[in-house]
Order: structure tokens, then sequence, then C-alpha cells
């Protein structure tokens, strides 16, 4: 049992009701943690907006010190991370294990970027009216953001928008998932040990409709980072009022597959990117389109890679899929796969569930209209659809509202360059499915995928205000 309270300027605070934590496999109760009143999120934002000037003001290499520092110091704690996150987030261990990596990677890269933070001069005299003039511009942190993270990774992904904040010289009031706010506090442990000053980090747990909405509409609050669905997206965009706002939402990622292939190891890869973390990540495999020619052998490569995962308990070494994060959610995906099935898909593998846990799901015939294949499951469930040729693979690929990663398999280099131009996707990843993401890289989506990018360098631009400045020369 973990027992844990709100970090606020500094200092661990009680708050209202306590909020009970569970191990989403067994259902026990592992940890409680006070949820946030609205004097405790005023007294956040408080904190943070007084602390916004010192930050700024840090210089470049002790802000790249301390994220260097917590860094290290999430390394030496893996393990706690690790089981922490299989037990309240579901994640098998060994997939937990990569997320701590890739938030030690995280933090890592912003200690480095902390420093390489910079404007560039501007030839003010290229037109006539800048004659006489010296010109630049410089990045400024914006203040005070607002960061609401969700449950799929309750530590890289709150890593992916506190690191870059705090590289740049922001302050951060973080709001994570209600179901996985453990993570957090571990890691808002670590950056306390690490030298981050009181204000710099504030930690609030609570519902979106509450703390959610008052850090969105509080005007003390310069910019808002979301992760999470395209309605709370939008919802978001229409309460923020005037201030910068970047949303990572929903995809329904769809995979290629050329006829030249390697058919075996796409199907490999595919099985992991579509059921690890129960499917429930943002570039999760759900729709691979096979050309006919091999659409066959494919099916048969993938169901037989789908049913080799090991689903169970999540702090089992052996276990590739655990629970769904809880039982309304894996309701939630039996329904839509029953719906397809009414409609006319048939069940390869998989449709079964046992309480909050879904088995890894491969549909067949499936078509559009149905949720399976218009929106996002975010659930262990994968469709394999029959292309005529390469040309139908990419329009069917780009059918529909989301466009935030996709994947081409295929030898030929044609093919990758017509794919490029043609998807209209914020990543295209070839040979690899759309779950791959480097955590330097520029990482978001286009249509109703987003607005924005993260990755510590562009999420930092993000987090900043050009300034330009204009000096007449004597």
């Amino acid at each position: 049992m973990m027992e844990a309270r709100l970090y606020i300027d500094g200092r661990w605070v009680d708050g209202g009701p306590l909020l009970e934590v569970t191990n989403k496999y067994t259902g026990q109760s592992i940890g409680a943690i006070p949820t946030a009143r609205l004097e405790d999120v005023d007294t956040a934002i408080d904190a943070a907006e007084r602390a916004a000037a010192g930050q700024a003001d840090m210089p470049a290499y002790r802000r790249g010190e301390i994220l260097a520092r917590t860094s290290a110091l999430i390394a030496e704690r893996r393990e706690d991370f690790a089981r922490t996150i299989a037990a309240e987030a579901g994640k098998a261990l060994k997939f937990a294990r990569v997320e701590v990596d890739r938030a030690i990677s995280t933090f890592a890269v912003a200690g480095e970027e902390a420093k390489r933070l910079h404007g560039e001069t501007i030839p003010l005299d290229a037109v006539q009216a800048g004659e006489g003039y010296f010109g630049f511009w410089v990045r400024r942190p914006v203040g005070v953001v607002a960061a609401i993270t969700p449950f799929n990774f309750p530590l890289n992904l709150v890593s992916h928008k506190v690191a870059p904040a705090l590289a740049a010289g922001n302050t951060v009031v973080l709001k994570p998932a209600v179901t996985t706010p453990l993570t957090a506090v571990l890691l808002c442990q670590v950056l306390e040990q690490a030298g981050a000053p009181a204000g710099a980090i504030n930690l609030v747990i609570g519902g979106g409709d509450t703390v959610g909405r008052w850090l969105v509409e509080d005007p003390r609050v310069a910019k808002v980072t979301f992760t999470g669905s395209a309605p709370v997206g939008r919802e978001i965009l229409s309460r923020a009022g005037i201030k910068k706002v970047t949303l990572e939402l929903g995809n329904t990622a769809p995979v290629i597959v050329a006829p030249d292939a390697d058919l075996d190891f796409v199907a490999r890869r595919a099985a992991v990117g579509a059921y690890y973390n129960s499917g429930q990540v943002c570039i999760s495999v759900q729709r691979i389109y096979s050309q006919k020619q091999v659409y066959e052998p494919f099916l048969e490569e993938f169901v037989s890679a789908s049913a080799s995962m090991v689903v169970g308990d999540p702090l089992d070494e052996r276990v590739d899929v655990g629970p769904m994060i809880d039982l309304r959610a894996a309701e939630r995906v039996e329904g839509w796969v029953q719906e397809a099935v009414s409609g006319g898909a048939d069940v390869a593998l998989g449709g079964r569930r046992e309480g909050a846990v879904f088995w890894p799901t491969v549909l067949t015939h499936t078509a559009p209209g149905m949720k399976v294949v218009d929106q996002e499951v975010f659930g262990p469930v994968a469709s394999v659809i029959a292309a005529d040729d390469f040309e139908d693979a990419l329009a069917q690929a780009n059918r529909g509202d989301y466009g935030l990663q996709v994947s081409v398999f295929t030898r030929d280099v044609n093919r990758v360059f017509k794919a490029i131009k043609r998807l209209n996707f914020g990543g295209v990843i070839i040979n690899d499915t759309p779950s791959f993401r480097a955590d330097h890289m520029p990482y978001g989506g286009n249509r109703q995928s987003g607005l924005g990018r993260e990755g510590v360098r562009f999420a930092m631009e993000e987090m900043t205000n050009i300034q330009m400045v204009a000096i007449r020369l004597e």
C-alpha cells in the first residue's frame, strides 16, 4: 500500500477525499491519494506562477543538471517505477520496463536540449524599412504549463510534458489520470530529490470535469498540453480561451502490407503493436490493409502471431497482455466487436472477455461504418482488410478523421515515396508498425488527431514564445 499526498509548492500536502488506487488485474487496493479541491488547484497555480520568474532566469546548464539528475534517479528506481506502472495501469511488466527506459531517455534528452534552446539573427536590412537596424529573436518560456496526462503511459507521457516544460524554463501543474496517479507521485519525488525548486512542479489529482476544467480555464495558465480523446480535446479548446494548447488525440492506426513484404516479420511486429498494453495506445495497430495476392498467407501468419501472446497477470514476467484499465473499457470493446459481427465481420481469433481482460482479437470482413474501423478502438482488436492494390491500400488508410501515424511494409522504394506523398499523417513509418516512436522525434497528428507536436525539442518550441528584438543603430 502506497500512501501518497499532493505536491504543491515544494511540500507534500493533504487535500480533499481520498482516491483509492487499485491493481487493475486483482482489483486489490494498492494505494490512496487525496483529491484536489478548488483551493488546492488555486494554490498550485499560484505557486507555479510565483516560481515562474526564477525558473525562467535559471541558467540553462542548471536546468540541464536537474533534468539529467532526474534521468539518473529514475534509472536507480527503475524496478520500483515499472512495478508501480504494471500494477496501477495493468501494463505487462516487460513493457512497463520499456516505458521506464524511455522516460529515462526523455529526461536525458531534455537535459541536453535545455542547453540548446536559442534563437537567431534576422537580416532586417533585407528590406528597405530595415536599413540601419540589427535584429534577432529569442525564445522565452510561456510561464505556467498545465499538463493533463492519460493512464496508458503514466510515466513517459508525463515525462513528455514535464521534461520539456522545465527544460524551456517553465513551471508545471500536473494532473495525471485518476486511475494511475501513483507513478506521477514517484516522479515528483524524484524531481524533488533532483533539485527542482519549490513551485516548479506541482501535482494535483482529480477528474477532468473538476481539476482538469479548473486548470484549463484559469487565466494564469499560459499553456495547456493534453493527451487523451478527441471529444475531450475539443472541450479543452472551447474552454481554454486565448492561450497555447497542444493536443495529442486519437488515431485508427493503419498498416499497409505490400506483396513484397516479409509476411512473418510483419505479422510478429503487428501483433506486438496491436496488443501491447491491451491495445490502449493511440498508435496501436488497428487497421491492416493487405493486398489481395498476399491476404490469406498474411492473415494466417498474423492470427498465429496474435495467438502466441500470453494473457494474464501483468506482474508475471511471461505475460504480454494484461487487463484493460477497467471493466467498462473492456465491456465497450466487447460491444464494438459484437456490433461488427452483427454487421458481417468474422472473428478469426479472440473476441473473449473475462472481467477487465479482453483477449487479443483479429477481425476479418470489417467495413467502413463499423466502429472498429472508423473510431479508435483503444483495445486489443485489429482488423485485417483486403486491398485491391497498393493505390487502394493507400486510399483506404487515408480514409477517416484521424492522422497520427501510419506504417507501410515494402521493399520497393517507389512505393515508399508514393506513400510519403499520399498519406496525410503526422508520421509515416516504413517497415515497422505505427507504434514506433523515438522520444526525441517530432510526434503528433494531422486532422482530428491533434494540434502541435511533442518530442522534447519540438515540445519546447510549443512551450515558448518568440520574442523579436530590433535595435536601431546610431
